[in-house]
């Protein structure tokens, strides 16, 4: 049986589902902090410290830790694929579209898809650490990823260099 195509059949097909769900084979289970990718500053439009667990064996989402240094900001962004920030260390706030939300350490951070958005550390002194996952794996296999950085703008700013680009 193809699972596509001239030669799929949907009798296979719904013949070859089971009550049965074997656990999965991919592995490392464990990616120790040491091991957290750094990506590279110059190829990234994100002037934060980005660390990805690449060799986490996910196929739909991706976990990165996110350092903003004191006193300073993400990128504004906005990007097909949702985002949640847990925050591991710090204080700041966030611009997401018109609205303005602070946050503290323990707290989540929810940014919606195509939103634009950009993250502040408020803290003159102290990073702020965060554990960010993304759906931006299962977008990139459907083929629908797509991201936008304006650097260090505001939303206003954002929104007029890319006006013309509404989805």
């Amino acid at each position: 049986m193809g699972e596509s195509g001239e030669h799929f059949a949907l009798a296979d097909f719904l013949g070859a589902l089971s009550d049965t769900v074997r656990p999965s084979a991919a592995r490392p289970v464990v990616v120790r902090a040491a091991e957290l990718e750094p990506l590279p500053a110059d190829q990234v439009h994100n002037p934060t410290k980005l660390s990805i667990a690449g060799r986490l064996p996910t196929t739909t989402f991706e976990i990165f830790r996110q350092t903003i240094p004191a006193g300073l900001s993400s990128d504004m962004q906005r990007h097909h694929h949702e985002t949640v920030h847990y925050v591991i260390s710090g204080d700041g706030h966030s611009e997401i579209e018109d609205e303005t939300a602070g946050w503290s350490a323990g707290d989540f951070v929810y940014t919606p898809p195509w939103t634009w958005h950009r993250h502040y550390n408020d803290s003159a002194e102290h990073p702020v650490e965060f554990l960010t996952i993304e759906n931006s794996r299962l977008l990139g296999l459907l083929g629908v990823g797509r991201r936008q950085s304006a650097g260090l703008a505001t939303v206003a700013e954002a929104r007029e260099r890319f006006k013309e680009d509404t989805a």
